[in-house]
């Protein structure tokens, strides 16, 4: 690892000292806080240091900070299934636009309720959008068996199919369930 690399405050493992955070950094070496308390000065190239936390390097690239963060933002979103709140009412198709879902109760002398149709939309996209992400924590999850992650797809796969009586609300095809 060059010292360039290098950042106060880093966490990183050294084959001898094990973990440690960079407290200093100078021309050749860096002191390191170790875990288990002792502090070394350490040259990072010879001696084996390696990072302990994802590192990103960005060369050359030429393009404004807001739109590099607007794109990082937009891909991450779009990767774990989120969705901004907007977002929800574009996905409702034209002729439920300003409509109002009405529960009517059994007992004629109890008052209907009246919800719009835009929030029990965007109630409905975030049950999807929950359903995404824990599907994808379920698939990402270390320590179940993949006979515990099926079982647990089986129970999602069923959420999903209880949702499809709302597949009407939708304006796009590939935004249903």
């Amino acid at each position: 690892m060059k010292i360039e690399s290098l950042r106060i405050g880093m966490k990183v493992r050294h084959p001898q000292y094990g973990s440690g955070t960079v407290k200093a950094i100078s021309e050749a070496v860096a002191e390191i806080q170790f875990d288990d308390g002792t502090k070394h000065a350490v040259a990072p190239e010879p001696s084996g240091l390696e990072p302990m936390e994802l590192l990103a390097s960005i060369n050359g690239l030429e393009l404004p900070l807001k739109q590099l963060v607007a794109e990082t933002l937009a891909a991450a979103l779009k990767q774990y299934a989120l969705k901004k709140s907007a977002d929800a009412v574009e996905q409702l198709g034209l002729r439920w636009h300003g409509g109002k879902l009405v529960l009517h109760p059994a007992d004629a002398t109890l008052q209907a309720k009246e919800v719009p149709l835009e929030v029990f939309f965007h109630k409905v996209v975030m049950v999807r959008n929950n359903l995404r992400v824990l599907e994808q924590k379920i698939n990402a999850h270390e320590k179940l068996s993949d006979g515990e992650k099926v079982e647990m797809q089986q129970y999602i796969t069923k959420s999903y199919g209880s949702l499809t009586t709302f597949n009407v609300l939708f304006k796009e095809k590939e935004d249903q369930f």
